[in-house]
């Protein structure tokens, strides 16, 4: 480079390059053919092409095989409070185009899709709770945090406090350990309750976010809930997965005839009649634990007219998702077949190894196999609170499928 850069650089390869330069983020360890140091774990490094042009400066971390991951492509950056103020800003505006106005709980930053590679922070009404995968994000909470509560306050929007969910395993893959917690903003104590109440197409689902799964709710499937409930009026719902109960729910709010909503986890099933009786509905959902692998094999064909399967991700690795369509081809067959002629599937994948098309040939194999034909309704994918960005793949991770059987 002909510029004197303060910080140090890694070259890599023609082919990373040309993976690099169009947007992605990610450099790996196998991918590096040069470099000059020193360098420190979490700290920023310059990537460089292998004619020595600049491509971007990231977090570098030896301890994992995503070597560094790209912060910013403009040379003129400097990373100091108003980078990092600007980038939230910026999230936070996106946020108030896309969404309808008074949205109390919604994804504020979205990883690599925000330009903050390894972190998530979602809103639950006066909480924010962040979960922190990579060490570059980890080194710079101190200076970070307090602008995430500093932007939305700024609009009226104020923030009870930080929660930390960093209890998942990828954190080890990073040189980082696992915990959860309040984060100490400067100037406020934390809250004393680690659950809220949040308002989602008009129905109140009280969150555990210490407790629950992710950062406690899942917020990627809130318009999917509404376009899946337009269906449900008069129809027999089978809500399959129901985790917190929010596609039955919104199901039996849009006047289905009954709902029954089934989930394998015990703790679920509470959690999800909870939040039923908390909206009154109570008298329209039935709820059973129960493995909807076994359940659906054993229905009576027209028992249902509308079948809902919002299953976790079957993989999270491209050496299972193989076995990960399998599982994803036996329900949807089992309900396709369940289902009488002119019923109605919502079914999903929020799994970004079984890419979009994978998961449409699986549909159409499975309803090969059940002997019917399927009419599109409508295709969707996450909320756009959770942005996809083109040149990042790993950002469009969300199949959402309605479906007539024809």
């Amino acid at each position: 480079m002909k510029t004197q850069r303060p910080y140090p650089h890694v070259e890599i390869s023609k082919r990373a390059a040309s993976r690099i330069q169009p947007g992605h983020p990610w450099v790996f360890d196998n991918e590096i053919t040069n470099q000059e140091g020193p360098f420190e774990d979490g700290a920023l490094c310059d990537v460089l092409s292998p004619k020595g042009r600049y491509l971007g400066t990231g977090f570098y971390n030896s301890h994992s095989k995503i070597r560094v991951r790209i912060l910013s492509r403009n040379a003129n950056d400097k990373f100091d409070e108003s980078f990092y103020l600007r980038r939230v800003r910026y999230a936070w505006e996106y946020r108030k185009a896309v969404l309808e106005k008074g949205s109390g709980s919604f994804r504020l930053v979205f990883g690599e899709a925000d330009h903050f590679p390894g972190l998530t922070v979602d809103k639950f009404g006066p909480v924010l709770v962040t979960q922190t995968l990579s060490l570059g994000i980890e080194k710079i909470k101190p200076l970070l945090f307090p602008l995430l509560a500093q932007v939305l306050e700024e609009d009226g929007l104020p923030v009870a406090g930080i929660y930390e969910r960093n209890d998942v395993r990828v954190r080890g893959l990073e040189g980082l350990p696992e915990n959860t917690g309040w984060y100490p903003l400067p100037g406020r104590a934390a809250p004393t309750e680690t659950t809220t109440e949040i308002e989602e197409n008009g129905i109140r689902y009280l969150v555990d976010f210490a407790n629950g799964q992710k950062t406690g709710f899942f917020l990627d499937q809130k318009y999917n809930r509404a376009a899946a409930a337009r269906l449900a009026p008069g129809r027999r719902v089978l809500d399959c997965f129901t985790h917190t109960g929010s596609f039955g729910l919104n199901c039996a709010k849009a006047g289905a005839a009954r709902v029954h909503s089934v989930d394998v986890s015990e703790t679920a099933i509470a959690c999800a009649k909870e939040n039923c009786a908390r909206n009154g509905l109570s008298h329209m959902v039935e709820y059973q634990a129960a493995n909807v692998f076994d359940l659906l094999p054993a229905l009576a064909p027209g028992q249902y007219d509308y079948i809902i399967l919002d299953p976790p991700a079957f993989t999270k690795s491209g050496k299972t998702v193989d076995s990960a369509e399998r599982g994803y081809k036996e329900i949807n067959y089992r309900a396709m077949k369940a289902l009488p002629r002119g019923g109605y599937l919502a079914t999903c994948s929020c799994s970004h190894f079984m890419g979009d098309a994978r998961f449409r040939a699986m549909l159409q194999s499975a309803a090969h196999d059940a002997g019917v034909e399927l009419r599109l309704i409508e295709a969707r994918a996450q909320g756009p609170d959770h942005p996809v960005l083109w040149n990042v793949p790993e950002t469009d991770y969300l199949k959402f499928y309605l479906l007539q059987i024809v």
